[in-house]
């Protein structure tokens, strides 16, 4: 069977096979706490294996490979940086949003501050940065299906939506959490397999894998120096803390921490996925120097295939088209994960409890999150069109810009301040999201390589440390200046918050 045929029979079995577990998922949803946290029925194990899919992306896989197989050393920045900050989600985290909240993030926002502001400001962020992270996985799509099935990048990225938009309506977060075990196991077993085809060519020695990788390159002093990925120290620290602060303000992530029963139980789930997303990014740095020893020089579909092409210099055909497939169910099962938590920013925070304050019918929720399910992946396949030819690693970091500008700082003062206060969060978080949203758009990337224009207007690649600096700066400022007697009961309440957050210890 040749590599198209075998990847469409794998792609098509795990289609079917997920389309199952969307119509066994759809009869047990019975309301909202079904839809949006899976009833709290999911085990630690099975939560760590589905956090660590959500986060295992078409990123970690395709762009982190991709970054090794173009620029050398620097891909360690991708690898390390995945795993350091998912310590900090677990520790300042985790416990006290899951006893918190219900179903997102703002639950815990809004326990002892304004409802309809925090929950206004955390939708929106959201709603930018699952459309950031959404794009990085329909580009990644797009190219795999134009490749390998000779099939227009539109149309791969037209298929890719619709096949999230129906886990996400019909299934809610039962499916999408058993898509994610299923493809997190996938994914990690192949990568294993990949290695262990390298560990065969090259030896155990980590040494004959990298001299076979700069012994391939022309520029060999720069392959194993550093500086070609972030070229200024501000964009090196901006990046890093991107990396490190980022994963605790994801919200897809976060909600994932609502879906077990208890603050222990998302704790031990924050252990298991940081140990999985660990292993795989270690194995990952092998699958980058394999790429850049193995793979020849302009590969099609670009830099974003090297780990495609890897497959098939490895184990010819079949493995090719199991990578294939497994990279095709990565990409699904992270999308669905993410139009599901864009929704519930729809129909949870605006729609209930902004619009209609609090009062509301499940199934109307319901609806709502469904119809906002659909805008959004018809907005996301047309942003992924303009994105085509981006690097998938560096589209997939934008997220983690936001979450680090505005939902991670809102988040820890909230959780571990008395003296925070709806103004100070208003304030601090608009000033990150419009920062790091506006200098993102200003950076070469996109306003240079993107939009078209002749010079870059920010100077530097990632506008991390501003945009945070200057977020955590506005909301003291607003905070401690704030003499309002909204703000005195909002500093009264912390206590009662802190002692909820804290329980079951």
């Amino acid at each position: 069977m040749n590599v198209t045929g075998f990847s469409t029979l794998i792609f098509l079995s795990f289609v079917l096979v997920t389309l199952v577990i969307t119509f066994w998922a759809n009869r047990r949803s019975t309301g909202t706490r079904d839809f949006y946290a899976a009833g709290g029925s999911i085990t630690a194990r099975q939560n760590g294996l589905a956090i660590a899919g959500d986060y295992l992306s078409a990123a970690s896989f395709l762009g982190t490979v991709a970054v090794f197989y173009g620029l050398g050393n620097d891909g360690l920045f991708y690898a390390v940086g995945a795993v350091a900050g998912w310590p900090i989600a677990m520790f300042l985290v985790g416990e006290r949003l899951r006893n918190l909240g219900r179903y997102t993030f703002s639950d815990a926002l809004g326990y002892r501050l304004a409802v309809k502001p925090v929950r206004s400001l955390a939708a929106v962020s959201t709603l930018i940065l699952c459309t950031c992270y959404l794009i990085a996985q329909m580009v990644g799509a797009g190219t795999l299906v134009q490749v390998l099935f000779h099939i227009p990048y539109t149309y791969a990225v037209v298929l890719v939506g619709a096949l999230m938009s129906v886990y996400v309506i019909f299934g809610g977060m039962i499916a999408t959490t058993w898509i994610q075990i299923i493809k997190a196991s996938l994914l990690l077993l192949t990568t294993l397999v990949m290695v262990l085809l390298i560990v065969y060519r090259f030896g155990p020695n980590p040494d004959a894998l990298i001299s076979a990788a700069v012994a391939l390159r022309s520029d060999s002093q720069r392959f194993l120096g550093s500086g070609r990925l972030v070229s200024d120290p501000v964009s090196a620290v901006s990046l890093a803390l991107a990396f490190v602060l980022g994963p605790a303000g994801l919200p897809h992530v976060l909600m994932r921490f609502f879906t077990v029963k208890d603050a222990r139980t998302a704790r031990k789930s924050l252990s298991y996925s940081t140990l999985l997303i660990a292993i795989f990014q270690i194995m990952v740095i092998a699958l980058g120097y394999a790429a850049a020893a193995l793979v020849p020089a302009d590969p099609a579909g670009g830099s974003n295939m090297a780990v495609i092409h890897l497959a098939g210099a490895l184990g010819g055909s079949l493995l090719l088209g199991i990578v294939a497939a497994v990279t095709f169910a990565t990409i699904l099962a992270v999308v669905s994960g993410l139009t599901l938590t864009a929704a519930s920013a729809v129909s949870h925070d605006l729609y209930k409890h902004v619009f209609r304050n609090g009062v509301v019918e499940e199934s109307a929720e319901i609806h709502v999150s469904r119809l906002a399910a659909l805008a959004l992946g018809a907005l996301v396949m047309a942003l992924a069109i303009l994105f085509q030819h981006e690097n998938v690693g560096f589209l997939a970091t934008l997220p983690l810009v936001i979450a680090a500008s505005v939902n991670f700082p809102l988040l820890v003062l909230t959780l571990h301040w008395r003296g925070f206060t709806t103004r100070g969060a208003i304030a601090g978080g608009i000033t990150g999201l419009v920062l790091s949203v506006g200098l993102l758009l200003l950076t070469r990337k996109v306003w240079v390589e993107v939009l078209g224009h002749p010079h870059q207007l920010f100077p530097y690649e990632y506008p991390t440390l501003f945009s945070l600096g200057a977020a955590l700066i506005v909301a003291y400022l607003v905070s401690v200046t704030d003499r309002s007697a909204r703000a005195a009961r909002e500093r009264q309440a912390f206590a009662a918050q802190l002692a909820l957050s804290e329980r079951g210890r």
